[in-house]
């Protein structure tokens, strides 16, 4: 690290930055897309480089931090189950001790939290979540940067979770006790959030709703992710009628304020999770919200490799 850089640091959970630290990153998302639209040249991590492990397939994760890892001046090693011994026929541990050895930082995609946890317990450098079962920091971090971008401060607001109580819910309600504002959560019985996986000892950061109307009434944002996530494709039949009522539509919209948000972490299925004429209308900010990814990440990458800028 470069001096003025702070002690190592993974990126395994929301609640691993305080909220000055995420003011810092979204401030500098900002300027590195700005230079990024504008075409200017920036590689701060130049001959560095970042190992990306994937066990759950991905799109919007590859392609954000390989190109994100390049973009500021980096190299990539891709590696995927069948690339890798992770957890199979070597330790989690003992691959991150090598790992760890021959890159300056580390993205993990995989199933249970415990593995990346224990990754990161002997890596020597940072690792990053890049989905687990339990969480998605990255991609909330990428929300409340398009929220910001689009409504300013999120503090104070009202983002409605509409779905599954999943690792993007636990991860909404890690933001909003870290963040300031709340989240009113519907979920269908027997998909609740747990609040001790989700990690949050402030139970005024959310409020649950049986019916997700009730939910979306006066929110700033509604936001709701796929029924059935990767993982659970077995569960998918029954999941399919438990979530009947739980498609984000024009009516919930609707109730939220008329100058509401509509997200999705894609990829999204138009007619389950969301009608189209929301996921496509003039409330979305998918697109957006999908980029920010992109220059999110870069954020991350830096503070956690240099510390903060200036």
């Amino acid at each position: 690290m470069k001096p003025g850089a702070t002690l190592m640091k993974h990126y395994l959970q929301f609640k691993d930055l305080r909220a000055e630290e995420y003011a810092y990153l979204f401030e500098r998302a900002r300027i590195i897309k700005t230079r990024f639209k504008n075409y200017e040249k920036y590689q701060p991590l130049a001959d560095r480089t970042l190992a990306m492990i994937f066990e759950k397939a991905s799109t919007r994760t590859r392609v954000s931090f390989e190109a994100g890892m390049y973009q500021m001046g980096g190299s990539v090693v891709h590696l995927t189950t069948g690339d890798s011994q992770l957890g199979r026929a070597e330790p989690v541990e003992d691959s991150a001790r090598v790992i760890s050895r021959m890159c300056d930082l580390v993205m993990i995609r995989t199933y249970e939290q415990a593995k990346i946890a224990a990754f990161a317990a002997h890596s020597r450098v940072p690792v990053i979540n890049g989905l687990t079962n339990e969480y998605h920091p990255c991609q909330i971090l990428a929300d409340i940067l398009t929220y910001i971008e689009h409504r300013g401060s999120i503090q104070g607001k009202v983002v409605a979770w509409v779905g599954d109580g999943n690792n993007m819910a636990n991860t909404w309600l890690q933001a909003a006790e870290i963040l300031g504002f709340t989240v009113h959560v519907s979920t269908p019985g027997g998909y609740e959030v747990d609040p001790k996986v989700a990690g949050v000892s402030d139970a005024g950061c959310y409020r649950v709703f049986e019916d997700p109307m009730e939910a979306c009434r006066g929110a700033d944002l509604v936001t709701t992710d796929v029924w059935t996530s990767m993982g659970y494709e077995a569960e998918n039949e029954a999941r399919q009628k438990a979530f009947a009522d739980w498609c984000v539509d024009a009516e919930m919209m609707a109730a939220a304020k008329p100058d509401a948000l509509f997200m999705h972490c894609l990829p999204a299925h138009r007619g389950e999770e969301v009608a189209a004429e929301v996921i496509d209308g003039p409330q979305s900010v998918v697109w957006d919200e999908a980029e920010n990814r992109l220059h999110a990440q870069k954020a991350l990458m830096e503070y956690l490799l240099l510390g903060r800028i200036g």
